[in-house]
């Protein structure tokens, strides 16, 4: 400890002899929110990251809600975001963080490299997409590039985004929403919300049949495989629901 006499000399005690800007010289240490629904999955993650000085977690959350009010509350550096929750959409969780907070960095984590959720996340904001197949290391190095400003794309899901940048480049790439009718266009926003069939026929006055026929329509107009695509492509193209009503009709079948 230090005499009072070196502290009011201002003269250097042997402790800081000894011990030269031993806290000056750490990188500083990011913090870090884990997203994941799968307690498991979450729990390994903050397990990994916790092992490392440069990192700090300093809260997980399972679902959209508890992301964003995490994300309000702690303020983190880095949110490693699941894409896939099971209360919304992960896309719309990441734009609504950055929106209140444009210096929170997301990186989303998913299993599948999917074009349109790759898209979604770019325009919400998110600075990285990489496979939970992705190596501990690598994983560790995404999220230093990060922390330090940069962005990247997981190398399985790069040259996908690559092409439809072409597409649209060389004009080859097709609307697909002039495709739909108002009717689907209105059905759409509805299962990316979350609504499943039954819940979609009685809100729009259809059987259940009929939306499901709907639906298939859809997806394959907009060459999505499954209905979880929906919320990502929603998110891109912030396609808003139909509110006006005018579509409601009593066409049972």
């Amino acid at each position: 400890m230090a005499s009072d006499l070196d502290r009011h000399s201002g003269r250097m005690s042997h402790h800081d002899r000894c011990h030269p800007l031993i806290e000056t010289n750490r990188p500083p240490v990011l913090r870090i929110l884990v997203v994941d629904d799968h307690e498991v999955v979450r729990g390994g993650l903050v397990a990994l990251l916790d092992r490392r000085a440069a990192f700090s977690v300093v809260a997980q959350a399972g679902t959209v809600a508890e992301a964003i009010e995490a994300a309000r509350t702690h303020l983190p550096d880095l949110v490693i975001m699941d894409i896939r929750l099971p209360d919304g959409s992960s896309i719309e969780a990441t734009r609504e963080i950055r929106a209140e907070n444009p210096a929170i960095r997301v990186i989303m984590l998913t299993s599948y490299p999917d074009e349109e959720a790759v898209f979604a996340a770019i325009i919400a904001g998110a600075s990285g997409y990489l496979l939970k197949q992705v190596r501990s290391r690598d994983l560790i190095a995404a999220l230093e590039a990060v922390g330090r400003g940069e962005s990247l794309l997981d190398p399985a899901v790069t040259e996908k985004v690559l092409e439809r940048i072409r597409r649209i480049a060389t004009g080859r790439y097709v609307d697909e929403l002039a495709q739909l009718t108002a009717q689907e266009r209105r059905i759409l926003a509805l299962v990316a919300n979350g609504q499943t069939n039954k819940e979609i026929a009685a809100q729009i006055f259809l059987s259940d049949k009929t939306v499901k026929n709907y639906v298939s329509s859809i997806l394959a107009k907009l060459n999505l495989h499954r209905r979880a695509q929906a919320a990502a492509y929603v998110a891109r193209h912030r396609l808003p629901g139909d509110e006006s009503g005018d579509e409601r009709q009593a066409c049972a079948a």
